[in-house]
């Protein structure tokens, strides 16, 4: 079962029945529309209707009759993590079944370590956490775990470390067959797709959670013309080794909650690289759609502005010249042109000699007659309509594939 909590009630822009409809348009029903979804209307802010949701909450596990064994060895779920200046890693956890104790070994990921410390929503310090109830977990060695790694107990730090060894090895050889697989698709998309440009970025976010949520936007971006390639991302503030990288793959630095020390500053700004930090995701996003579109090749819009059908075909000395009346507009010496013939364009170039009652002019207006000379084309035939156009270059914008 799923409980919905509608947040953000207290804003003038808030929505409600959107997010319904959106919720029951991937199966999620609202009871109210006759459906089975609970869905609860709150402000966090306020505080609003916040009693109602933890009563439903209630209600649901209690006609799920929902247990847990608090004797058990721990194990839990990483609700959010981020890499703390002071403290080191540190893993929002809730504990799903056991008890978790400060000294416990555990596994989380590829990682292992030993539980230093479990702090609550008050940064009060707890010697244990058990079924249900969350904290925020210090003593994690290694790497920086995901949202939704399980997180569990062992009797022994040797047992321990000897799964997160075991994961570990694991992970490096799917990761050796994903290289090989993808460096062979590679090089074929590298041939079919020649004229691909790509964005370089090193993405650093102040926790996983936000690091996820801007990647999977990203990823959405890419198209048959400009893609992104993220080349490192990672949680915690914007460092040298970025900046390197950077500097390296023409890259650009982009951060989200985070900063980067004066050192680092000063050694971006040395190496050329660009160093933006945001606060709110939705402008990270648009500045890079907007980077991307500018590695768009523009849109060319063609305009006829003249039409003029050949009529009769002339010998000169200088070449075939093609005897019209122009129907629409106007033709202009150099301008571009096609030449049509039926359904199909048998030439396109521009205009090399107009002339009338054999004087040289710049333009011929409708309703007249001339002869018209085209660069490096003499294969006219008598009903072949001539269209002139101009040609306008427009930015384009960048569209998700």
């Amino acid at each position: 079962p799923i409980i919905v909590a509608i947040n953000k009630m207290d804003l003038p822009t808030a929505n409600p029945q959107d997010i319904k409809q959106r919720l029951a348009n991937i199966g999620l029903n609202p009871e109210d529309w006759g459906g089975s979804t609970v869905m609860v209307e709150i402000s966090a802010k306020k505080r609003t209707n916040l009693d109602k949701l933890l009563e439903l909450v209630s209600i649901q596990a209690e006609m799920m009759e929902l247990k847990a064994n608090p004797d058990k060895m721990g194990s839990g779920i990483v609700i959010e993590s981020r890499l703390d200046s002071q403290k080191g890693i540190v893993a929002t956890v809730i504990t799903e079944s056991g008890t978790i104790k400060v000294g416990d070994p555990f596994v989380v990921g590829t990682s292992h370590g030993k539980v230093r410390a479990l702090v609550n929503d008050r940064g009060a310090r707890l010697e244990r956490i058990g079924p249900s109830e969350p904290a925020e977990l210090l003593g994690i060695g290694g790497q920086l775990p995901h949202a939704g790694d399980i997180f569990k107990i062992y009797a022994t730090e040797k047992e321990a470390r000897h799964v997160a060894e075991k994961r570990k090895l694991h992970k490096r050889e799917e990761s050796l067959i994903h290289q090989k697989h993808v460096s062979l698709l590679s090089l074929k998309s590298q041939v079919d797709q020649k004229l691909l440009k790509n964005l370089n970025v090193v993405l650093k976010t102040d926790v996983f959670g936000s690091l996820q949520a801007i990647k999977d936007s990203l990823e959405k971006l890419s198209n048959q013309e400009v893609a992104i390639r993220i080349l490192h991302s990672g949680v915690g503030n914007i460092t040298e080794s970025d900046v390197l990288l950077a500097k390296a793959s023409d890259a650009v630095i982009f951060g989200f909650h985070v900063d980067a020390d004066s050192k680092v500053k000063e050694e971006a700004k040395a190496s050329g690289v660009e160093i933006r930090t945001y606060k709110i995701i939705y402008d990270l996003i648009e500045d890079i759609k907007a980077a991307m579109s500018g590695l768009l090749e523009p849109e060319v819009v063609e305009t006829v502005t003249g039409r003029a059908e050949i009529q009769q075909i002339f010998d000169l000395s200088s070449g075939k010249v093609a005897g019209s009346l122009v129907k629409e507009g106007k033709v202009v010496r150099g301008q571009p042109v096609r030449l049509l013939r039926g359904k199909d364009t048998v030439y396109t170039g521009k205009i090399s000699g107009l002339k009338r009652f054999k004087e040289d002019v710049k333009e011929v207006e409708k309703g007249l007659e001339c002869g018209i000379l085209l660069e490096g084309y003499r294969n006219f035939q008598t009903g072949d309509i001539l269209e002139a156009v101009t040609r306008e270059e427009r930015v384009r914008r960048i569209r998700p594939a």
